[in-house]
């Protein structure tokens, strides 16, 4: 495995990371119902993501090239560091909708019994 390969496979790992990070840190700003701050990370999850995915599109395209990469251990681990942040990504997305529908029916609720 050539030095390219072994920094292509480390960012896979760094991005997939910082995806993971910022999702989590959105799920933890909107249980506390700071949805703009919950956006936010988001949107830095999904442009660290798209960054490890840049990354993973050089490898395959390298594949497909006459330089051939032979798969090995680290490819593969960074690869499914890479496809867990996306699910988790994906999840966290799902959550934080979810916060902002329960916030919305707490204050209805509030309303109602204000009245």
């Amino acid at each position: 495995m050539d030095i390219h390969t072994e920094e292509a496979i480390v960012k896979l790992i760094l991005h997939g990371g910082n995806t993971r990070k910022e999702a989590y840190a959105a799920i933890t700003a909107a249980e506390n119902y700071h949805f703009e701050e919950a956006t936010s990370h988001l949107q830095e999850a999904e442009a660290q993501f798209l960054e490890g995915h840049a990354w993973q599109t050089k490898l395959v395209s390298r594949r497909s090239s006459d330089k051939e990469i032979t798969p090995s251990f680290l490819l593969v681990h960074g690869q499914d560091h890479l496809m867990t942040a996306q699910a988790e990504l994906n999840l966290a997305k799902q959550i934080v909708r979810q916060y902002e529908k329960q916030s919305k029916l707490e204050a209805r609720i509030t309303k109602l019994e204000n009245n």
